[in-house]
This record gives C-alpha cells, structure tokens and sequence, in this order.
C-alpha cells in the first residue's frame, strides 16, 4: 500500500512524524507534500529522512510539475491522508479550491480520501467547519473527530489531532 500524506500547517504536524513511522513498519510507502504552513512547524528533510522519499512542496517546481506532478501523486497513491487537516485546508477541500500543491492534487484525485482534524475547540466548533465536515462527508471523504484535551493555545476540548496510531488504525481500515 501506498499513501500520500499532506501535511498540513498547525503545532500538530509534528505528529505526522510518528504516523510516518507507523506506516513505515508496517510496509506501507509514504510520499509527503508539505503545505507552506507545515513548513513552519517540520522540515521537508525531517519527513524525507522518514519516509526515505522526496518531500514536495511547490506546485510550481519546475522538475517535479514539469509531467503534471500533481496528477502523477494523486494517481500512485492508494489512500491520500491529510493530518493535520486545519481549518483553512477542510474549508479549501470543502469549497473546491486548488490555490496549491496540496488542494490542487485534493481536487485531482479519484483515490480515498482521509482528514484528521487539528484545531482551536472554538474553529472546531464553528458552523462553517461543521459545514465543511458535512460537506467533505457527503463527498465521500473519512473526516475523523478530533481528540478532545488541553491544546496548545491553552483552551481545552475537541479539536485535537487524533493521536498517529489512531490514525493509523483508520488507514488500515480503510485499506481492507
């Protein structure tokens, strides 16, 4: 099994690291795409180093889009997992916005798709995220519930990123 991981930016990308891991001991091949804001919180040579793959970032890399690149990770993958999926990522995938790497190969992927929630309680509880959610539902798409805690703005409740080997144990199940 193949997946490709978007990683998404909030302070719980660094957990994408361990999923990473996860998914690698059990035999599963992981490219990452690395969206501006999950650049602020991990490296794209964190991740390579960890999925022993090419870490991508740009839409507009010349090398990588020069055979419509996009397509090509959306087509090699059997599963796409985005965790963490933030707000602002949910809402583009929801409305059908491709302004990047990671929505542009969201919007061309006929492969199953996999949201893990990250959040502020608040934008978790907000009703245009509870819009998006029904949205990306209806359209097929596994949208996990967030863990509920302490977060790292000091708030507490649901909105947490799911921990890895939770969201490894959805990948599994959905590649049965």
């Amino acid at each position: 099994m193949k997946i490709l991981l978007i990683v998404g930016g909030g302070i719980a990308a660094y957990k994408a690291c361990e999923l990473i891991r996860l998914c690698r001991k059990a035999g599963i091949g992981v490219k990452c795409v690395l969206t501006a804001g999950g650049a602020h919180f991990v490296t794209p040579m964190t991740l390579a180093a960890l999925s022993e793959n090419q870490v991508y970032t740009s839409l507009w890399d010349l090398k990588d889009e020069a055979e419509m690149g996009h397509i090509q990770l959306s087509r090699e993958a059997d599963l796409v997992v985005v965790a963490p999926a933030t707000a602002d990522l949910m809402a583009k995938m929801a409305g059908g916005i491709a302004d990047d790497l990671a929505t542009t190969l969201l919007l061309a992927t006929d492969k199953a798709v996999l949201a893990a929630p990250a959040m502020n309680v608040r934008m978790w509880q907000h009703a245009a995220t509870r819009r998006n959610v029904a949205t990306l539902r209806g359209d097929g798409i596994t949208v996990l519930e967030p863990d509920e805690g302490a977060m790292a703005c000091g708030e507490f409740g649901p909105g947490r990123l799911p921990e890895p080997a939770a969201i490894f144990a959805a990948i599994q199940a959905l590649a049965r």
